[in-house]
């Protein structure tokens, strides 16, 4: 009987083993070589599926989603003889498992001696200068390359990024002194540009005073020339209608003349030659009040002309 059992038991646990090589599941978005004595039979999509046990066997097990493979640093020389270190991304996603298992031993170490490759020729063509500003270009070259060499490995490049461009550790000394020099000089002229526009509005602020100014002092003289004129034109209006004799006027003259010499800043004055007319005619109106009062005649001696005083001699 034990002999019986061991080969039951057998029998059973190769009947497991046939049961677990012939069912097979394969994960979403991933796929599996099926080779059958060595030669490939076909590929198992995602999903559950069924093999020859012993006869099929899978060969590979692939992943299809987009994959992402950072490469190190390498040194690729520019056309002005510089070196510089260039970190690279790829972003690529496996489109046929048969072409990515048949047709290249290791597409991931071939995609990046592609890229190596591909960068110096690219690189070799470009100065410094170019090489630092045309990263669009870079990547967009590179791109191109890579999809058009790995279509045939059953791989789509969807994007290739270079993640840093280092030069050499004296040319960036020189580059950080010669855009700390751009940011001097861009600062001193737009400080110039400052100084500069706000003088030309303090200018324009001082012009615009002086022009109020001189406009206001301008209205404000001929409003006070307006009104000295309608003063003057008001008491002219009020002689005339007062009728005025000769008389009136010469009393009148002679009462200015000591307001005319009030005040210290009045060192010189002259008398006018009318005083002798208004004299006359005063002395000419005291005649006639003489009569009238019983005084001395019309005929009187006539009253001295004031004396002409001298001007100090400063």
């Amino acid at each position: 009987m034990e002999p019986i059992i061991i080969v039951l038991i057998i029998l059973v646990v190769l009947v497991f083993i046939a049961l677990m090589k012939t069912v097979q599941v394969i994960p979403q978005a991933s796929a599996a070589i099926v080779e059958r004595f060595g030669r490939y039979t076909r590929t198992l999509n995602a999903g559950l599926n069924i093999v020859v046990p012993f006869i099929d066997s899978i060969r590979n097990r692939i992943d299809l989603r987009e994959q992402v493979v950072p490469f190190p640093p390498q040194p690729v020389i520019t056309q002005d003889n510089l070196v510089v270190n260039i970190d690279t991304v790829i972003y690529y996603q496996v489109t046929d498992a048969r072409a990515a298992t048949y047709e290249v031993a290791s597409y991931i170490q071939a995609i990046e001696q592609l890229t190596v490759t591909t960068l110096r020729n690219i690189i070799g063509g470009m100065d410094l200068e170019r090489t630092l500003t045309s990263r669009e270009e870079i990547n967009a070259a590179l791109r191109g390359v890579l999809d058009e060499a790995t279509g045939k490995w059953g791989i789509r490049v969807n994007r290739v990024e270079l993640k840093a461009i280092e030069p050499p550790t004296s040319i960036q000394d020189s580059m950080e002194k010669q855009m700390r020099a751009d940011r001097d000089k861009r600062a001193a002229i737009l400080q110039a540009e400052g100084v500069r526009q706000s003088e030309i509005l303090r200018a324009e602020g001082e012009k615009q005073s002086a022009i109020l100014r001189a406009e206001g002092e301008a209205k404000a003289a001929a409003l006070r020339a307006e009104g000295e004129a309608q003063a003057i034109r008001t008491v002219f209006e009020s002689i005339h209608a007062g009728d005025p004799d000769q008389k009136l006027l010469s009393y009148q003259y002679l009462q200015m003349l000591p307001k005319i010499a009030e005040g210290d800043a009045n060192k010189l004055w002259i008398v006018p030659s009318e005083i002798g007319d208004a004299l006359k005619g005063l002395s000419g109106a005291i005649g006639n009040f003489g009569p009238m009062s019983g005084g001395n005649s019309a005929s009187g001696p006539t009253p001295p002309a004031p004396r002409r005083e001298q001007p100090p001699l400063d």
